[in-house]
């Protein structure tokens, strides 16, 4: 597995942790944990780690907001705590992100695969539908702006 995927695949489990807990727990320190329980030699990826982990957090409102109008049949609270944090990752990604360290398509495929590795049989399309309905969006604003 390539490092920044299982950087990712970090990234997850620490979300998926702390959303599991009610956001009550302290994150970064449910990170350093998985950070070296299951990424050894994965020091180098920290501080990408840690960009997305607190850009999640600081957009946790516009993430969830984003998810809840591209997914309307979905209540937040209803949709897979692994499929949400694989969503929020992805979205980050897609619409915070530096584009020349991830390129859209690769947040999207980095979050379907996160999906798909760690979510239920369905999850890798509804990460697809929900971040390609999105990307589409972003598109249609920036062809509208040209």
């Amino acid at each position: 597995m390539a490092s920044r995927q299982l950087a990712r695949s970090i990234v997850l489990q620490s979300l998926y942790e702390w959303d599991f807990y009610g956001q009550q727990s302290d994150l970064i320190s449910i990170m350093e944990r998985n950070l070296k329980e299951f990424g050894p030699g994965l020091e180098e990826e920290e501080e990408f780690i840690l960009r997305i982990i607190k850009g999640v957090v600081e957009h946790l409102k516009e993430l969830d907001e984003t998810i809840v109008k591209s997914a309307p049949d979905w209540p937040l609270s209803q949709i897979a705590t692994i499929d949400r944090n694989a969503l929020r990752i992805g979205l980050f990604e897609l619409l915070y992100a530096d584009k020349a360290e991830v390129p859209e398509a690769v947040a999207i495929n980095e979050a379907i695969e996160l999906a798909k590795n760690y979510g239920g049989g369905n999850s890798g399309k509804f990460i697809n539908g929900v971040l390609g309905s999105v990307y589409a969006k972003i598109k249609k604003l920036k062809k509208k702006k040209d």
